[in-house]
């Protein structure tokens, strides 16, 4: 099984439109923004569009079209990206109800329903704390400690 990376795909995109912002305020275009995620231009404006929907990012029209944050990248938590991505519950209960007759089918969704809200609980504290600007900042810190190294 893969690990979904639209948490990653959707912060690289405003991270990188976070940087942008710094020299120009024009929108930046998906072909911009996909060559730097290196993926396609589909999945980049499909991934905009929800955060438009969010209120995180805005598009333009016309001659100087493409894509500007709706917000200050401190204003935009990584739980706002996350909950724009509309990704539901991390983990999940049986498809199907698991077997009455057994003592272990009878109880561990009850069980188990803890253990998730607590991790969900932890991921979306810990998702609420870090901002679009922290997490800019700490990888243009890393890009400094990685070139000092060369």
């Amino acid at each position: 099984m893969s690990a979904n990376s639209r948490l990653t795909v959707a912060s690289h995109i405003l991270t990188w439109m976070a940087l942008v912002a710094r020299e120009s305020s024009d929108p930046v275009t998906s072909d911009r923004i996909a060559a730097s995620v290196r993926t396609n231009p589909v999945v980049i404006r499909r991934t905009l569009g929800l955060l438009a929907k969010a209120g995180l990012v805005e598009s333009y029209r016309g001659i100087n079209a493409g894509w500007r944050l709706a917000k200050d990248p401190r204003e935009i938590s990584l739980l706002n990206v996350f909950d724009a991505l509309e990704e539901g519950p991390q983990f999940a209960l049986h498809a199907t109800r698991p077997s009455q007759v057994c003592p272990v089918g009878r109880s561990i969704g009850g069980t188990l329903s803890s253990v998730y809200g607590s991790i969900q609980d932890g991921v979306r504290k810990t998702l609420a704390e870090k901002t679009i600007e922290k997490i800019l900042a700490e990888t243009l810190a890393s890009e400094r400690r990685k070139a000092n190294l060369l």
